[in-house]
């Protein structure tokens, strides 16, 4: 199967924020290239809040070129399976964290924001990646710093689409 299957498959079967669902799909259905950062229209990528539940805190990452603190993420890459393999590898190369897992259930959120040109949108699916006890982080070239939040802290350091996130996140725990 192929990646944009895959994200057709998965976003049918993702029973929230039908609207913003409908969006991705009629997206993807005007856009083959839809998956990839080529596509000037605006483009699915894949994130995960990295979370350790045990401690009650998420880890972060202050994003180089936007200098906002934000999940990990980013775009699609032709080796990438899957919308969760996607996911789950960027975590693991924002994070420097061996042995995340994704909590079931497939994606937690979704959310569509603008970006500067060329492109226009990311359409962003949003999983949740479980830190394995004892984790330790690593920073990546793409990041400024990862820090540690406790659940409470995070509305003051990161804007409303990473609240959400954490949210979602903590429903389904």
């Amino acid at each position: 199967m192929s990646l944009y299957d895959d994200a057709v498959l998965v976003l049918k079967g993702y029973e929230d924020q039908p609207e913003l669902r409908q969006t991705y799909l009629d997206h993807l259905a005007a856009h083959p290239d839809g998956m990839w950062k080529a596509c000037h229209a605006g483009h699915l990528t894949a994130s995960a809040l990295v979370i350790d539940p045990s401690r009650g805190q998420v880890l972060l990452t202050l994003h180089k070129k936007l200098r906002m603190w934000l999940q990990m993420g980013g775009h699609c890459e032709p080796q990438d399976t899957s919308l969760e393999a996607a996911a789950l590898r960027e975590a693991t190369e924002e994070s420097g964290i061996p042995g995340l897992t994704l909590l079931p259930g497939g994606p937690v959120t979704l959310d569509r924001h603008p970006i500067p040109a060329p492109c226009h949108w990311h359409l962003d699916v949003q999983y949740a990646a479980l830190a394995p006890a004892g984790a330790a982080e690593a920073i990546s070239d793409e990041s400024l710093d990862l820090r540690w939040f406790a659940y409470d802290e995070v509305a003051d350091v990161a804007d409303e689409s990473v609240v959400r996130l954490l949210a979602a996140t903590r429903a389904r725990l």
